[in-house]
């Protein structure tokens, strides 16, 4: 099978988070040396997505199984879903419903708590990284268009940015803005005003992870490199982990203080605690 990166960049993935009134923020001192990664859960076949439910239960998209892998808070793991083609995108909605999007075949998939899977989706062009904005609507990562689409009340899919580098995954911040991570090769925040800063001269290559503290902070995994970078308002970046193979999922975990990434190279799953 290809590798992720091989199928997102020549084609054929999210967290978004929502909060209210707070901008993209700086973290108030820098961190001398990135956290050494704790390994809490491996045996998975190329994660990919991952989000939390209010029960604390976690969701973990499987694009090599073709499966989406549910962990009880207790540590249990079973098969929430499979028969799934190409899982990348997954987030839990307003609603405690789960979306999965179908990278290979260009839809999302809505499951209800205990499974039952209907199109909620169709005609996308590879979507990757999914979430919600700050108004609960869907927000997808549409890579072949180069846009993240924003689906209406209506069921009709609106741009909400055009003319990116091959977007993977997306945040909206609290002040309105979004920060964008391409695997094209950059990490772009998008003022609210329009304006954009690029923000992934450190990176190798941004992968669909993309995770948000509830008092703004943006993280967004290195899929080319081995670390979990945070980006800062000023268009610079940090590390915040290193010594990871390829991660690809990232998602902040219900104590706030922590993140979940989700390695591509070793199908693991680490904690990474958030620097203050």
């Amino acid at each position: 099978m290809m590798s992720l990166l091989h199928s997102i960049t020549l084609g054929s993935a999210v967290v978004l988070a929502t909060a209210s009134t707070v901008p993209l923020v700086a973290p108030t001192a820098v961190r001398a040396n990135p956290a050494a990664p704790v390994k809490i859960w491996d045996g998975f076949s190329s994660p990919v997505g991952m989000a939390f439910d209010a029960a604390g239960h976690l969701y973990v998209a499987e694009w090599g199984a073709g499966r989406v892998s549910r962990i009880a808070p207790d540590g249990t793991r079973s098969t929430f879903a499979d028969d799934l083609s190409g899982p990348s995108g997954l987030a839990v909605g307003p609603d405690g419903a789960i979306y999965v999007a179908s990278y290979s075949r260009d839809e999302i998939y809505r499951f209800t708590p205990d499974g039952v899977r209907s199109v909620h989706v169709t005609g996308l062009a590879t979507p990757a990284g999914i979430g919600f904005d700050r108004t609960g609507r869907l927000l997808i990562a549409n890579r072949r268009t180069n846009q993240i689409l924003r689906l209406a009340d209506n069921g009709h899919l609106t741009p909400v940015i055009d003319g990116l580098q091959t977007p993977v995954g997306a945040v909206q911040t609290p002040d309105g803005g979004y920060v964008v991570s391409n695997i094209g090769g950059d990490v772009t925040i998008v003022r609210p005003d329009g304006t954009r800063i690029e923000a992934g001269a450190a990176f190798s290559t941004p992968g669909p992870g993309v995770a948000m503290t509830r008092d703004g902070r943006v993280f967004v995994v290195d899929y080319g490199g081995t670390t979990v970078r945070e980006i800062l308002p000023t268009g610079q970046s940090r590390a915040v982990a290193e010594g990871l193979r390829s991660p690809v999922g990232l998602v902040l975990a219900p104590d706030g203080a922590s993140l979940l990434t989700a390695t591509w190279g070793d199908g693991t799953i680490y904690r990474i605690p958030i620097p203050r």
